[in-house]
Parts: structure tokens; sequence; C-alpha cells
């Protein structure tokens, strides 16, 4: 038996209780809620007004804060059929998985493109506006999107061609693994996450080095980046973390078998959840730019009428 279907067999034997799985499902969906209107008004912010949109740094923070909510909003519905529905056609729930996989693939992607910028900003203010333009900002986020649908439509492909038709009629757990079954498939993510790992990690710690080497000697402007950058790296980690999200699975799988779903719950709150609450902060509130325009928003709208 492999590693998926051990996973699908413990789930199976030590379903939670009606208590815990509403204690859990209330939980997902009020942290699922709150980090969706705070990122509703981060978007409407920036949409209200012109400085924002001609701003490359702000323009890659709204498409993190715009993968964060679709991010939220699919895993937290997979969380709650898993609980009510339970299972789901095929067809249905490789729509869902494939988003969800990408859009999680896309939050290093952006914010490696985040970094580039601020190293691009701090380190070379004087070809800043030449090379971060609009323009090539939105074709980055497109090239940020080809790069994660090309890796989820090969598992869909790959799924495909060794699935009879019959497969995607029939109803499963709307797993990664029970949705996508081929050993291809697994052996290809694997690959493609060490990938992922090198490349993200490399120009995460050239850039940010450079910036903290910068920081210390240059301006005020350069020294305020430290904070940002720390925040910056541990939200790179987190969202870094899916990446060994089925090692975390089997070492948990073999280290507490009786408390798996328990397990799974604490990893879908720390590594898919809390990365995605640390982008308000950054620039929601850190930020004095945002802030005082998102002080605006929030002041109009508890005022009275």
């Amino acid at each position: 038996m492999d590693a998926s279907s051990a996973n699908m067999t413990v789930v199976l034997q030590y379903r939670d209780s009606f208590t815990k799985a509403v204690t859990k499902n209330v939980i997902v969906v009020v942290i699922g809620i709150s980090i969706n209107y705070i990122n509703a008004s981060l978007i409407h912010t920036f949409c209200k007004h012109q400085i924002f949109y001609m701003n490359p740094r702000y323009m890659l923070f709204i498409h993190l804060v715009v993968n964060d909510m679709m991010q939220v909003m699919v895993t937290n519905i997979l969380f709650i059929i898993s609980y009510t529905i339970y299972k789901l056609h095929v067809s249905i729930c490789s729509i869902l998985i494939l988003l969800a996989v990408s859009t999680n693939e896309n939050s290093p992607l952006n914010l490696v493109c985040m970094a580039v910028e601020c190293y691009i900003a701090i380190c070379l203010p004087l070809h800043h506006a030449r090379i971060c333009t609009v323009k090539r900002t939105l074709m980055l986020i497109g090239l940020i999107w080809v790069i994660s649908m090309l890796s989820v439509l090969t598992d869909l492909f790959i799924t495909l061609a060794t699935q009879p038709l019959d497969f995607f009629h029939s109803r499963v757990f709307c797993l990664t693994e029970t949705v996508f079954p081929n050993p291809i498939i697994i052996k290809k993510r694997d690959i493609t996450y060490i990938v992922y790992l090198v490349i993200v990690w490399f120009v995460i710690f050239y850039t940010y080095f450079k910036i903290l080497f910068t920081a210390k000697t240059a301006s005020k402007d350069a020294k305020k980046a430290r904070n940002t950058i720390i925040i910056h790296g541990f939200q790179v980690l987190l969202c870094m973390a899916t990446y060994a999200d089925s090692l975390l699975k089997q070492a948990l799988l073999q280290w507490f078998p009786k408390n798996f779903s328990d397990s799974l719950f604490a990893c879908y709150i720390i590594i898919q959840v809390l990365p995605r609450s640390i982008s308000p902060i950054i620039y929601g509130v850190r930020d004095k730019t945002f802030r005082k325009y998102l002080k605006k928003y929030l002041i109009c709208k508890v005022s009275p009428q």
C-alpha cells in the first residue's frame, strides 16, 4: 500500500467526532471569511486609487492578495466538502484541485518577484523606473500563471491518458492523490518542487542579503526595508513548506496515526492559512502609503451615512 492509500485509510478509520468536526469547520470558515474580508478591503483600496495600479510593487502585492483569496476560498470549500458531501465527482474535484495547486504554486513565485523588485528599488534605484514598468509587471504576472498552469495541466493530461473514462464519472474523497493517482505525477511533482525550492531560495537569499547589506550602509529608506525583508522571508518559508507537504504528512502518519486528522488540520492552518494572513500586515498595516488610503476607506465605511 502506497503513502496516499495509507493516508486515505487512516482518515477513514479515525473520523472526527461530530463536535470536533463542527469545531474545525467553524474555525476554518471564520478564519477564511476574516482573511478574505481584509483582503477584499485591500483590493477595494487598490482599485480606488490610481497611485497603486501605476506602481509595480503594489501591482505584485495585489496579485498576491487576489491569489491568496482564491487559495483560501478553494481550500475552505475542499475542507468543508471533506466533512459534508464527503465524496465528490472526479471531474468537479479535479477542477478544484487544479485551482488550489496552481494558486498554491503562485505564491512563492510572486514573492520572488516582489523580492527582486525590492532589490532593484534599494540596490539599483537609478534603474528602477526603467526596469520595473507596469507593462513588464503585467507580463510577469502572466508568466507566473503560465508556469503554474503548465505544471498542473501536465497532471491533468497524464491522468486523461492513463485513466479510463469511467474514472472521471466516479466519486472520490477529494484529495490530490485520489484525483491524480498516477505515480508519474507524484515523481514529477517532487522534481518540480525541488527545482522550485532551489531557484526560489537562491533568489531569496541573494536579493535579501544584498538588501540587508545595503540597508546597513545606505539611506534611511533602505534601513526601513529590513523588517519587511524579515517578514517576507518568514512568509516565503511558510509558503515553501507546502512543497514538503506530502513528506510532512507521511511523517505525521507514522508518528501520530491515531491523531492523523488533527495533524492534517494543524498542517492546513499553518501551511495554507497562516501565510495568507501575513500579506495584509506587510502592506495593509506597515506600508505608510497603503495604510493612509486604507484608513480613509475604513473610516468612510464605518461613519454614519
